[in-house]
């Protein structure tokens, strides 16, 4: 769940190594002629969710083929040879980013097995807070694992399955996991899409010609001109299935008990994409909202409002239009970098963050910066933000964050570092912060601004209506891996390479 740490002393430099990293996409579609193709146009929409690996499976009547690459989707799934080799009316795929199981080709989803009713391919965005727990379990009973991926588990608890049907089957199995997720599995007739109970990952539903699609974001549904047609409901499933006529008949089911929708705030903050629509909200509205909430709880005197981009922009822009100071683009994003910058000498180093941010130097010159992120993690990257700017000429660099502090890890999907490596706890005040990072000044946008911004009322401490334990240490479900230690604890080790 969570990437190797910078040192002073390691000659890594990683560009992306002070963010809360991306977590998973899913696509899938059933009986369309082109199902293999619209599958990798999906995972090219769905590519912020997940740069490491990407992996497609299709089904052409009478067998399941599958292509799975490190790397993006546009590296891969754009030669017409590679799509050819997966024929078929029926397909899923996925982005990948590991929050649990090593970088392998192995791990990369989606996973298939052959069982006794025939094949079945899972993919999931999200983490199973149970996962390990499970994992060890089944191996304990002679179960042999091929992969580190969680995702396996689901697998295993499905062929164990007395139930008759593969659908009870597959239901049996997620009445099992615990945390959050957005699955999907296909069989030789049938797509089914589920998600975990309080909903904490998005998933939604879209038509094509008539042909169901079930994918991460809404923007994978316009990248192929699909029609949304509806979020699939926290706890639902929903099976599509392939009828001898040809038709295509729709259930869905309501396994899991009653619960309010507690969608991941950090969807809105930063996960998806602006112009994707998130349990009904747009991402971009929301974003410029927490700009707006953020100019009113923390003004100050500047003459010019900076993103760091791209994260940062919908607020800023949303800051500007609320305090009058004028929007500008006084950072360059260098959009070509790849993950990992090998810094051969000490002296390099200090380029690292010019490889991905550039100064725009007229526009900051002489001026009263302020700086708009949409959140901080260990605060590294703000502080070489922060002397760049200065370097560029600015007066004063003032910094605000579209979001609250982070103090906690996450268990559901967001590859976040040990509490104590997060630059909120490594400080006892904000004015500590504030001089670590080196601007004039800093501030964060409160919970409750980030609520109204989100779904225009303040949190309900009672009955949270996000999942938002990464600010407030309010965990939604069971934590049962972490079993024996306290929750905010640093994650071990050994826990993240065990994980399934």
């Amino acid at each position: 769940m969570e990437s190797p740490l910078n040192h002073p002393n390691d000659d890594r430099f990683d560009l992306d190594g002070d963010t809360l990293h991306e977590e998973c996409g899913v696509f899938g579609i059933l009986g369309h002629s082109d199902a293999s193709t619209l599958t990798a146009l999906g995972l090219h929409a769905l590519q912020h969710r997940g740069q490491e690996a990407a992996g497609i499976v299709s089904f052409d009547g009478r067998q399941f083929y599958a292509e799975k690459r490190m790397g993006l989707v546009g590296d891969h799934y754009t030669d017409p040879a590679l799509l050819a080799k997966l024929p078929g009316t029926m397909a899923m795929g996925h982005t990948r980013y590991s929050t649990t199981g090593e970088v392998a080709l192995r791990n990369v989803q989606p996973l298939f097995a052959e069982l006794g009713d025939g094949g079945i391919a899972i993919a999931h965005n999200g983490n199973f807070t149970n996962g390990l727990t499970l994992r060890r379990q089944i191996i304990a009973t002679g179960a042999i694992c091929q992969s580190t991926s969680d995702t396996e588990v689901v697998l295993h608890l499905v062929a164990r399955s007395r139930h008759s049907s593969t659908t009870d089957r597959f239901i049996d199995a997620i009445r099992q996991m615990e945390g959050g997720y957005a699955m999907l599995a296909m069989t030789r007739t049938k797509l089914i899409a589920a998600r975990d109970p309080i909903g904490i990952r998005p998933l939604v539903m879209g038509e094509l010609d008539g042909k169901p699609i079930f994918c991460s974001e809404t923007c994978a549904l316009d990248m192929i001109g699909a029609k949304y047609i509806r979020d699939v409901e926290n706890g639902e499933v929903v099976i599509c299935e392939t009828q001898p006529d040809g038709s295509i008949s729709i259930e869905a089911r309501k396994p899991a008990r009653p619960t309010p929708e507690r969608p991941c705030l950090f969807e809105y903050v930063y996960f998806a994409r602006p112009d994707s629509v998130v349990s009904g909200r747009s991402v971009y509205g929301a974003r410029k909202r927490m700009g707006m909430n953020l100019a009113k709880e923390a003004p100050v005197d500047a003459d010019v409002v900076v993103p760091v981009p791209d994260g940062g922009t919908p607020a800023a822009i949303g800051y500007a239009q609320a305090s009058g100071i004028p929007f500008e683009l006084g950072i360059i994003r260098n959009h070509y970098v790849g993950r990992t910058f090998i810094e051969p000498t000490q002296s390099i180093r200090a380029f690292g963050v010019k490889l991905k941010h550039s100064a725009n130097r007229a526009e900051i010159a002489g001026k009263r910066v302020v700086l708009i992120d949409d959140s901080i993690v260990r605060g590294t990257t703000s502080l070489k933000i922060v002397q760049m700017i200065r370097d560029a000429g600015a007066t004063e660099v003032h910094i605000r964050v579209a979001s609250p502090m982070i103090y906690h890890s996450d268990y559901y999907g967001i590859d976040t570092p040990d509490p104590e490596m997060l630059l909120a706890n490594q400080h006892e005040t904000l004015e500590s912060m504030c001089k670590f990072i080196g601007a004039d000044s800093l501030e964060f946008l409160s919970i409750d601004g980030l609520y109204e911004a989100v779904g225009g009322e303040k949190r309900n401490d009672q009955a949270p209506q996000f999942t938002d334990h990464y600010f407030t240490g309010d965990y939604p479900t069971q934590l049962t891996d972490l079993t024996g230690r306290d929750k905010n604890e640093p994650k071990k080790v050994s826990l993240l390479k065990e994980a399934g």
